[in-house]
């Protein structure tokens, strides 16, 4: 019985980087003799074990077959006739296919070592093609790593194209596919991700509204980069950059939408692309089954961006409804996250990625006033009910009226 570490802790410690989750598998051991050890079983499709005392996983080796589509179309071998080099050729990447016993001996079948040096993310078998779920992990891996240099082999780019034009990608879950976007989006480089999804025909597979995009031109007075596409890629880099949370990362992919819906002879310009992009947005949300914070922050940035960067010329009134329409009473931190988005949207834009944007502030100071406003001498002078509602919201009105007039003086 022989334990060794592989995949993602061997790749990050010989890149030098932080080594947080690792993956042990053992071999030539059985069940039996793992249950022996006091190790206990987690694993429902192939026999994975936790540690009795540390509690970090152990997987017997073990070689896999495709039986049937999709991500979990395998059928897995598991004995202790397996050997190293049969479980590491199962695996995606050769950077991901290095293991490491206790004293650092690195055995390295498929070249991993090199291909690091390198900075090349490559399969490692043929057998990559039967996971359509690798398409999406690549394009992750990609994200993560093009602060280091790394790009994606050329044949392995070729082979994520058959995955894409083979129709394997539709027998994704949506709970796997958000999973590697979701982690994706966090990355560095979330826009890396985008990119080789497009580049190998995948994000026309799965998200088409965003393909949609690319090509589709903007005013250059706004937009010096033009090309709406390449403004999300902006959008979602400067999302990095400022290290937003996944709310504000996921509305900055999916904000200007609508603007792949535009007629050809309607270009440059896009009127109403805030409220025809809503249904587009709807369905990627319940495509991927998102998480219901992403997928309300994600309509409302797509309705109101537009808002937010022309805030110091809205009416006050306007300006209440909008503040109404996010609910900042009971839910403070979606206007906030809504205001960064904004930002993000107007630093997307070539050449002009550290213009200052003064609407967030203004946006913070409206909100603060309109809070601000006393609901207990209004039910002292005797409101209640739907007149009391009507009384706050003329009360309101006049604190953003008085805000506005000293805000822009």
């Amino acid at each position: 019985m022989q334990v060794y570490k592989v995949g993602g802790a061997v790749r990050d410690r010989l890149l030098g980087l932080p080594v947080t989750d690792v993956d042990r598998v053992v071999v030539g051991a059985t069940t039996e003799e793992m249950l022996a050890k006091g190790f206990r079983p987690v694993g429902a499709d192939f026999p994975v074990f936790l540690h009795p005392k540390t509690g970090e996983e152990y997987a017997l080796a073990r070689t896999e077959r495709k039986s049937g589509r999709g991500y979990g179309g395998f059928t897995f071998y598991a004995s202790p006739e397996v050997t190293l080099e049969e479980d590491l050729i199962r695996r995606d990447l050769t950077i991901n296919a290095m293991a490491e016993d206790d004293q650092l001996n690195l055995t390295d079948p498929y070249h991993g070592q090199r291909d690091l040096e390198a900075r090349i993310l490559r399969h490692v078998s043929p057998a990559f093609a039967e996971d359509p779920l690798r398409v999406l992990r690549v394009a992750r891996f990609a994200a993560r790593y093009a602060g280091l240099g790394f790009t994606v082999a050329d044949e392995t780019m070729d082979l994520m194209r058959q995955l894409s034009e083979s129709g394997e990608l539709q027998a994704l879950t949506a709970e796997r596919s958000w999973k590697e976007i979701s982690r994706a989006l966090m990355e560095d480089h979330p826009q890396v991700f985008i990119q080789v999804l497009r580049d190998c025909g995948a994000l026309k597979e799965l998200m088409p509204e965003v393909d949609a995009l690319f090509g589709v031109p903007q005013p250059e007075t706004h937009h010096p980069e033009i090309d709406t596409g390449l403004h999300t890629l902006s959008v979602l880099e400067q999302s990095a950059l400022h290290k937003q949370p996944l709310t504000v990362r996921w509305a900055c992919l999916l904000h200007d939408l609508g603007k792949g819906l535009t007629p050809e002879e309607e270009w440059p310009r896009h009127i109403a692309h805030e409220h025809t992009g809503l249904k587009l947005i709807k369905a990627v949300n319940e495509r991927f089954k998102v998480p219901k914070d992403c997928q309300e922050l994600a309509l409302l940035v797509g309705q109101y961006h537009t808002h937010g960067h022309r805030a110091l010329e809205l009416k006050a009134s306007t300006l209440l409804e909008l503040l109404q329409s996010f609910d900042i009473y009971r839910r403070p931190q979606r206007f906030e996250e809504f205001i960064s988005a904004c930002e993000m949207d107007a630093r997307g834009r070539k050449g002009l990625e550290q213009r200052s944007y003064p609407q967030a502030d203004y946006l913070r100071g409206a909100a603060k006033a309109a809070r601000e406003v006393a609901v207990q001498p209004l039910l002292e002078q005797g409101f209640k009910g739907p007149e009391l509602g009507e009384a706050l919201k003329r009360e309101r009105l006049k604190a953003l009226k008085a805000y506005k007039e000293a805000a822009t003086a």
